[in-house]
């Protein structure tokens, strides 16, 4: 797909972070950028700076998703490009043990779901609304009517301890990745996801500089942080080459995360 003004998207999450890097990517690239977040004044002064459009969108909310959508095809027409960044997850393990009672206790299984809605069930419906409405496009070369990237993470493959519900979700993302890949190609709708590693998003950036130091260290190269910049690079690759369909895809300098 070639990048210009002729192409629209919706980047959920795009207020910050991985997200922010990927509407910025896009932009430079002159594609129309709608931005999803419930961060409203991130997410204006963000859409703001890349000439793009704000729609505040819980991700976790059908009615919210779908008016997302439609004030961004109001604004900019119907997207070809989906980047998916925003999630809603909780942290535990399968079993701690609590000091107050002496027990061991689990997670819950409604902190366990609630994951499952924020990063699962979230990234399902974003792709499949958004597929929805790539379907009525005019195809372009090699037939390509859009591209679905959604974010996994290097934790759908080595969830550290802590992660049961994170970990497991990110592997459905990517386990969603083949079957909408293969449900859409008669459309002509590509669909692949991102593995990030360790990333400088600002969740991290807020951590003391000797544990950002030690995480940098840990990887084996370069050994520092991902840029987000470097997110967003792979996400313009991989909506400008149409032979990218059904991967799952790695970023983070060859970290391998151990069990905590």
């Amino acid at each position: 797909m070639k990048l210009n003004n002729s192409i629209s998207a919706v980047v959920t999450g795009g207020a910050s972070g991985l997200g922010q890097a990927a509407a910025e990517a896009l932009a430079a690239q002159g594609v129309k950028v709608a931005i999803f977040d419930i961060n409203e004044e991130r997410g204006e002064a963000v859409a703001k700076a890349i000439g793009g459009v704000f729609c505040n969108v819980n991700i976790m909310s059908e009615e919210s998703a779908v008016e997302g959508f439609a004030k961004a095809r109001a604004a900019h027409g119907q997207e070809r490009i989906l980047v998916h960044c925003a999630m809603a997850s909780r942290r535990g393990k399968t079993l701690s043990f609590d000091k107050e009672n002496g027990k061991f206790k689990r997670t819950s299984t409604e902190d366990y779901e609630f994951g499952v809605q924020g990063i699962l069930v979230a990234s399902y419906r974003m792709a499949s609304l958004s597929a929805l409405g790539m379907s009525e496009l005019e195809p372009l070369e090699d037939g390509e009517r859009g591209c679905i990237t959604l974010t996994a993470s290097v934790a759908a493959q080595d969830a550290q301890i802590g992660q049961v519900i994170y970990g497991s979700a990110k592997a459905g993302v990517n386990g969603l990745v083949l079957p909408i890949a293969r449900d859409l190609m008669d459309l002509g709708i590509r669909c692949n996801s991102i593995m990030p590693g360790i990333f400088a998003t600002p969740l991290v950036s807020n951590m003391p500089q000797n544990v950002i130091d030690a995480l940098g260290a840990a990887v084996p190269f370069p050994k520092r942080l991902g840029k987000p910049e470097e997110f967003g690079s792979l996400v313009a690759e991989l909506n400008r080459n149409t032979y990218f369909n059904g991967q799952c895809i790695r970023l983070d300098g060859a970290i391998r995360m151990a069990p905590k």
